[in-house]
């Protein structure tokens, strides 16, 4: 299926979750937020939040620094 993560097509397989799409992007779960379809889904709901065609994820990283 496809969806749209920070406004780039990705095609991923039907009934992946969250926490599949953050492996497969290969970022670390405790550095990012992500909002699905403009709302903010919690680390505690990745597991378990399935994704559907032409949802809209936008992921954003956290760095540190000084």
């Amino acid at each position: 299926m496809v969806i749209f993560v920070n406004s780039k097509q990705q095609e991923i397989a039907a009934d992946s979750s969250l926490e599949k799409l953050v492996e497969l992007l290969g970022m670390q779960e405790k550095k990012v937020a992500i909002e699905v379809n403009t709302e903010l889904v919690t680390r505690g709901q990745w597991r378990e939040f399935k994704l559907t065609e032409g949802d809209r994820i936008e992921i954003v990283t956290f760095v540190g620094g000084g």
